[in-house]
């Protein structure tokens, strides 16, 4: 399995949804497709609540977020420190 590259399906746009990320092509906000997954939503029901949007679309806002969260935590301190 590859790594999945999100920066070929993720954009901002200050003309669009006041620039927050959204899957290239689309209005609709990382925000949104990770808060439907946080609810429990499969991604089936994503993909039919957005149309527009693909499987490899939502892979790539999991991807966003997995790079996003390493990047805001702090280095582990190391054992016995």
């Amino acid at each position: 399995m590859g790594k999945t590259n999100y920066r070929e399906r993720i954009t901002r746009d200050p003309g669009i949804c006041g620039g927050e990320p959204v899957i290239k092509g689309t209005r609709v906000t990382l925000r949104t497709i990770l808060a439907s997954l946080s609810d429990g939503d499969s991604v089936e029901a994503i993909l039919k609540a957005f149309p527009t949007v693909t499987e490899e679309d939502v892979r790539a806002v999991v991807a966003f977020a997995a790079e996003s969260a390493r990047e805001d935590l702090p280095a582990p301190r190391p054992v016995g420190l």
